[in-house]
């Protein structure tokens, strides 16, 4: 199966669709330019509603991830060459850590715990990836 919905997770069905999707293409498991199921086909075989498909597909969209081409499907958007400047993006790298370690310690995760668990779950999603180094 391409995603996994768990219903007895309390994060709302679309969420974690959405999750899955975004992780599916952050670990490179979903490419560029690849086609995903049909709103209709997504949804039979996740056994959601397919209004829930669409909203997650069109949310999507909208944030530039996907991208729907008429009378063919929905397919991963390719990304768009990085405009933010050197300076930004490190800021923005950052704060996205701090904000990150912040909030596994508050769960009593160190961050070499963390850093083995993201090695282990990117090496199950794709083999390819080099280790990240604490």
């Amino acid at each position: 199966m391409l995603f996994h919905i768990s219903p007895a997770d309390p994060t709302p069905i679309y969420a974690q669709l959405e999750r899955a999707i975004r992780l599916g293409i952050a670990t490179g498991r979903l490419q560029p330019d690849a086609q995903l199921p049909t709103v209709r086909q997504l949804a039979v075989d996740l056994g959601i509603n397919a209004n829930t498909v669409a909203k997650v597909y069109r949310d999507l969209e909208r944030a530039g991830v996907l991208e729907t081409r008429r009378g063919v499907g929905t397919f991963i958007k390719k990304p768009q060459p990085d405009v933010m400047p050197a300076g930004e993006r490190e800021r923005l790298m950052k704060a996205l850590a701090d904000r990150f370690l912040a909030e596994a310690a508050m769960h009593g995760f160190t961050a070499d715990e963390f850093l083995a668990h993201l090695n282990g779950r990117l090496t199950k999603e794709k083999g390819s990836y080099a280790p990240l180094q604490s």
